[in-house]
């Protein structure tokens, strides 16, 4: 019941505003965005699985025996949603919803759970894990993205939880930025891989976060390695995409990245030798498929229809005259939205994040 809920309010929402204009008119100037009702829906993913113990996926690096621990002592904080990073962007999810619609009905269970879950003395046990010898690279850099996500998100929320939140946070916030300034500089070549460690994800995620924070030698830092990894690269073979289990863009996402740290002007240069076909009115871009959506990997693709759409947002955001592929971007979102609700816990206990990421990415 739930599921066709949520389907109803998704075909009254892209379908307002069709009476008036033609449909493909109505996609291509405007942005898909979330609605009370779908916010409502997608709530109660995150909600369900944020106190989730298991299943549970670790990535731990163990030197000995006496590491070992179960899911909620060694991370107090985010130990639920099956992983680290995606309990991280499940945490930024409510809070998201919450500013959008500080009325929703499930409210007040969404500040119980934040309250239980972000308070100085779990954090003070998530920094001790980070601080093991043996997981430097622990989360890095995707996990440590969504963290600084999740604080960005805190810095400008007009509640009085948030500063309660944004004050435990604080020390695993810092500890994420001093990873930062210390694996950039000797991260000699960038991954360009459609999963966790894309380069390109990591560096947009912190970018967002310094600039709010007004940390000018992070943000600056970023722009220097960003146009070191990215500046001179041309024709990037988006035909090649997307790989088997990708669920981000090599692209796509490196563009949304460019899109932040360069100016305009210089950011539609850099993109007419990076994707040159961008430009054409007429470029389309076939959204990609879930052939098995209890497989967890393969379900990954339905997270590339969202990072497409974001980037294509963002593109048609700093450049106005690439307006067509919003178009296409809301093509992609409609492709996955509708079956992130369909009680599969393999896209559940992320997907409505990377959807809520893409909805709201428009300023």
């Amino acid at each position: 019941m739930r599921y066709m809920l949520f389907i109803l309010c998704y075909a009254i929402f892209v379908c307002t505003g069709c009476n008036d204009r033609k449909e493909s008119e109505v996609k291509s100037v405007i942005p898909m965005s979330i609605t009370k009702e779908m916010a409502e829906t997608l709530s109660e993913l995150p909600m369900k699985c944020i106190e989730k113990e298991y299943p549970n996926k670790l990535n731990q690096t163990l030197t000995d025996a006496g590491e070992i621990g179960q899911p909620k002592d060694l991370h107090p904080a985010f130990y639920g949603c099956f992983d680290w990073h995606s309990s991280v962007h499940g945490h930024w999810m409510l809070v998201k919803l919450l500013k959008l619609y500080p009325d929703l009905s499930t409210g007040d269970e969404i500040k119980r759970l934040l309250k239980s879950n972000i308070t100085q003395k779990n954090i003070i046990v998530e920094v001790d894990y980070f601080l093991r010898k043996s997981e430097k690279s622990f989360e890095r850099t995707y996990g440590w993205a969504w963290l600084l996500k999740l604080h960005a998100e805190l810095m400008d929320w007009d509640d009085p939880l948030a500063a309660e939140l944004s004050v435990n946070l604080q020390p695993l916030t810092n500890l994420m930025v001093n990873r930062y300034m210390e694996f950039l500089p000797k991260l000699l070549y960038p991954v360009r891989s459609g999963e966790h460690p894309n380069t390109a994800f990591g560096l947009a995620l912190a970018y967002d976060y310094a600039k709010k924070a007004n940390n000018d030698t992070l943000a600056n830092l970023i722009v220097q390695r960003s146009r070191d990894f990215f500046m001179s690269d041309e024709g990037c073979p988006i035909n090649w995409e997307p790989g088997g289990f990708d669920f981000l863009s090599p692209c796509l996402q490196e563009a949304d990245l460019m899109a932040r740290v360069l100016d305009p002007a210089a950011f539609k240069t850099w993109l007419n030798k990076f994707l040159p076909d961008l430009s054409d009115n007429g470029y389309q871009l076939k959204e990609a498929k879930v052939s098995d959506r209890s497989d967890g990997k393969l379900v990954h693709l339905d997270g590339v229809n969202f990072c497409r759409a974001w980037s294509m947002y963002k593109i048609s955001e700093v450049i106005p005259e690439y307006n067509h592929l919003i178009n296409i971007a809301n093509n992609h979102v409609e492709a996955s939205l509708p079956n992130i609700v369909d009680g599969g816990y393999e896209g559940e206990h992320w997907l409505a994040s990377f959807a809520i990421y893409t909805l709201t990415s428009v300023k």
